[in-house]
């Protein structure tokens, strides 16, 4: 049985498409054509909008124009589904097309709040150049904001440039992160991490290796930059499956997975 928030017919608009005076919104030509000739809506029909950011309101269809659709904003309301606690960045080593595109979608689904595209020496992946680096982060943000509107989210997932291994663990901590780097070999628990986390963190990044896993020069230059190393137990995972149990575990132990 579903129920009244799986019933919502959600479309998302960035904060820049509300007017000034938030009493109107306006929905792009993609979302527009989702909300005429997929669902058949009329003027006066009722739908949801999530602005990316955290912040959902009830609207009236008001008009369909050639580029897009007028909205008329009748009340802000809490989200469908409520944000994690844990403020998770899953660093993950590039894999082939639609590998890469599954963890990005259940990662959104399952409340991951920035996805980092890893280029390592066993990546199934290589980038050319900036301008396949950009189409494919289009793709996969594509793919995250479909994610959000299933799932109830109201805030997107960021799908951050792809980087190289040694510029991702060299950059400084942030504050209160807790840096995870799972491999397959030399690593402890998550449940010996997870009994003594630093006070009160809810910030998380964790790094995934490729098909091949990690090489041993990188998980000791990961170690030697303060990196925790850690490994999942005995069975030999696919990347991909790896890195949704993953944000699963996480969220399980420190946000709101129950």
């Amino acid at each position: 049985m579903k129920s009244f928030h799986e019933k919502r017919r959600r479309f998302y608009a960035p904060p820049t498409a509300f007017a000034v005076d938030a009493q109107t919104v306006s929905l792009s030509a993609d979302e527009a054509r989702h909300a005429r000739d997929v669902l058949r809506l009329q003027p006066g029909d009722e739908v949801y909008v999530f602005d990316g950011i955290g912040k959902e309101f009830r609207c009236a269809v008001s008009e369909f124009v050639r580029d897009g659709a007028a909205l008329d904003v009748l009340e802000a309301v809490e989200p469908a589904r409520p944000e994690s606690p844990l403020n998770l960045t899953l660093g993950i080593a590039l894999l082939k097309g639609e590998k890469f595109d599954l963890v990005v979608q259940k990662a959104a689904e399952l409340g991951a709040s920035r996805i980092v595209p890893v280029g390592t020496s066993r990546a199934d992946v290589r980038i050319r150049d900036g301008d396949e680096a950009q189409r494919k982060v289009t793709r996969w943000q594509r793919i995250a904001l479909e994610a959000a509107k299933q799932c109830g989210r109201a805030r997107l997932m960021e799908m951050a440039e792809p980087v190289g291994f040694k510029d991702l663990i060299d950059r400084p901590a942030e504050e209160g992160e807790l840096r995870l780097m799972f491999a397959e070999r030399n690593g402890t628990s998550l449940a010996e991490v997870a009994r003594n986390p630093p006070s009160d963190s809810v910030k998380v990044f964790a790094l995934i290796g490729p098909e091949g896993g990690w090489a041993d020069e990188e998980i000791e230059l990961a170690r030697k930059a303060g990196w925790q190393i850690l490994t999942l137990g005995g069975r030999t995972l696919r990347a991909e499956t790896a890195a949704i149990a993953i944000v699963a575990l996480l969220q399980h132990r420190f946000g709101d997975l129950v």
